[in-house]
């Protein structure tokens, strides 16, 4: 049975560099600053309080093209085919797939460069594994990463 890391959070306003790129995320504060679980890129689900579920390219840490090492660790879920507000929403987030470390870029276009390959794997994955078959989430602390069995 496949893992996930799933992440129970509420929407808090960045500073919207996402929006920027083309990319708008939903940001999630995480409680473990130390990063030992789950840093990366993901390919993933999003739920929303009204039971929907929406597929989504998920980076997990400091983005370190923009902060470095010293960055404050965060959640940001990119949602796909979705526009709309979702601040101030409790989402559960489901890290599916890790498709790969976070890295630093050299330049904007080159993390965008990255960003559209990351959506695309990330819009494969969903439609490999879809929503009905996520297992339950649980109940658990805001911004906490939990690991649970499929």
């Amino acid at each position: 049975m496949p893992e996930y890391f799933v992440v129970r959070g509420t929407v808090e306003p960045g500073d919207k560099r996402g929006r920027e790129l083309g990319f708008p995320t939903a940001n999630i504060a995480l409680s473990d600053q130390s990063g030992s679980l789950g840093d990366g890129v993901w390919a993933g689900w999003i739920g929303r309080p009204d039971g929907t579920r929406l597929p989504a390219a998920i980076s997990v840490g400091r983005r370190p093209t923009y902060y470095g090492a010293d960055g404050y660790r965060l959640l940001e879920a990119h949602v796909l085919d979705f526009s709309g507000d979702l601040y101030g929403e409790t989402l559960v987030v489901w890290l599916g797939s890790h498709l790969r470390e976070q890295e630093k870029y050299d330049s904007a276009e080159d993390l965008i460069t990255a960003l559209k390959k990351d959506i695309a794997a990330a819009a494969q994955w969903t439609a490999d594994h879809p929503a009905a078959s996520l297992p339950e989430a649980g109940e658990s602390a805001l911004g906490e990463v939990r690991r649970v069995a499929g």
